[in-house]
């Protein structure tokens, strides 16, 4: 069952609502960008746009654009970022401004703060948990118990009290243009609140000084980390737009191994998870990352929800993930995948569906390299579907489900249980999309 066709142009698609009593009363700084149908619109308090995806739902995605003067908050390090989010559970509308590259791990005072730190005075040391849990010697067949795994969980409860940053209801979060904005090694968790905003952002090196070995993580045992760049747990109307995400400076490339398998310091750059619903992520760049999108927290995720639109990312050195989507209702429009392997990431595959999701996947381009096997563009467990049409690899137009069904026995259903009507933007073609999404992507493009 294939999505149907709307056709409007990526500059119109940016009509964005605001009235002229919020820009007023929101003491904002000034800065501007052209709209195609409504003239200049205050950054700050832009609102998602009629339509434009499943964020556009029920009452829209607003965040924090009602905010007064005493809720506007400019902010430049961790401390002031902490202060300006406020309680989780404050509900009042508010705009945060953020100028510069925020570093999570610091402390209030400003100071730098290393994987040493975090670890100080929990009985804590790589060396000894290593010694503690080798294969060899405790085996594979239970998660580690015991006085290092103990003193592992407390030095990660030091640092995520300094890098998970807790973004209440009604908020706006966006990167003052020009000034580099950003946050690195931080992990923005929006958790069981609605109407969230998060634009113009980098997200860079968000990295676990303590990641878990359970050696029952399939064949051969992983290591797991926590802390994602932005987290989506139970978050209702959200709205990702215009952000960078990124492992550099701090590459898997250059983490170790271990009991042969790698030290995975780095999660998920946006997961959507834990009955999340209603969240359109759009114009993102996701770059040089393994495991980067993930829609539904397992299997038994909540049925009903889960609902996602991506349209107009560029995704490059990303190894898999973009998305794995779970249960759901999940429109991948007009994205651009480039599976060219970058600073050591190689990907699997693009797209997953599984566990029963609804993926429509339509007017995409892949760009892939000479030699590269269509048929693992995509992933699946037998259960899940994937429709759509007018997908492009290397310009050509390709049945991306026909050349992975040829190759595998779990094969990919091809009809949906839904029509995609939430597509603001959508063009039909995927031919410019090369060039079009190269710069019009990411942070620092909005003005």
């Amino acid at each position: 069952m294939a999505a149907p066709s709307h056709r409007r142009s990526l500059r119109k698609r940016r009509t964005l609502a605001v009235s002229a009593a919020v820009v007023a009363a929101g003491a904002g700084a000034g800065v501007f960008v052209m709209n195609a149908n409504a003239g200049a619109v205050d950054l700050y308090h832009q609102t998602l746009a009629a339509k434009d995806g499943w964020a556009a739902s029920g009452t829209g995605t607003t965040g924090g654009a009602k905010a007064d003067s005493a809720h506007t908050f400019t902010v430049s390090t961790r401390a002031q970022l902490v202060k300006a989010l406020g309680s989780a559970t404050d509900t009042t509308p508010r705009i945060i401004k953020v100028k510069g590259t925020i570093d999570a791990n610091t402390d209030d005072s400003g100071k730098k703060l290393t994987c040493a730190d975090y670890a100080a005075g929990t009985g804590y040391s790589l060396s000894a948990y290593l010694k503690a849990y080798d294969p060899s010697t405790y085996g594979r067949s239970k998660l580690p118990s015991g006085t290092q795994e103990k003193a592992r969980a407390a030095a990660q409860q030091k640092q995520a009290k300094n890098v998970v940053l807790k973004v209440p209801a009604n908020t706006t979060i966006v990167g003052v243009p020009g000034t580099s904005a950003g946050i690195t090694g931080g992990d923005l968790t929006v958790k069981g609140v609605d109407n969230v905003i998060i634009r113009n952002l980098t997200f860079s090196a968000t990295e676990d000084c303590f990641p878990q070995w359970d050696p029952t993580d399939g064949d051969k045992g992983n290591w797991n980390s926590q802390y994602d760049a932005v987290t989506l747990r139970g978050a209702t109307h959200v709205w990702a737009d215009h952000n960078t995400f990124t492992d550099a400076p701090h590459f898997d490339s250059a983490t170790p191994n271990h009991y042969g398998r790698q030290y995975q310091v780095h999660d998920g750059d946006l997961d959507i998870t834990n009955g999340s619903d209603l969240v359109t992520v759009e114009h993102n760049r996701f770059t040089d990352h393994d495991k980067t999108m993930l829609i539904g927290s397992s299997d038994k995720d909540s049925t009903g929800k889960l609902r996602v639109s991506i349209h107009h990312n560029v995704w490059k050195g990303i190894v898999q993930r973009a998305p794995l989507a779970r249960i759901g209702q999940i429109h991948v429009y007009n994205n651009l995948y480039d599976t060219t392997t970058v600073d050591g990431y190689a990907p699997l595959y693009s797209i997953n569906s599984r566990a029963k999701a609804q993926v429509v996947a339509q007017a995409n381009y892949w760009k892939v390299p000479a030699g590269s096997k269509i048929a693992k563009l995509l992933s699946g467990d037998g259960t899940g579907s994937i429709a759509g049409s007018g997908n492009l690899v290397n310009g050509t137009a390709t049945d991306l489900v026909a050349a992975y069904n040829a190759s595998n026995s779990k094969k990919i259903k091809t009809t949906v249980n839904w029509t995609p009507t939430l597509t603001a933007g959508l063009e039909t073609s995927a031919k410019n999309l090369p060039t079009e999404l190269a710069t019009t992507t990411g942070a620092g493009v909005l003005k």
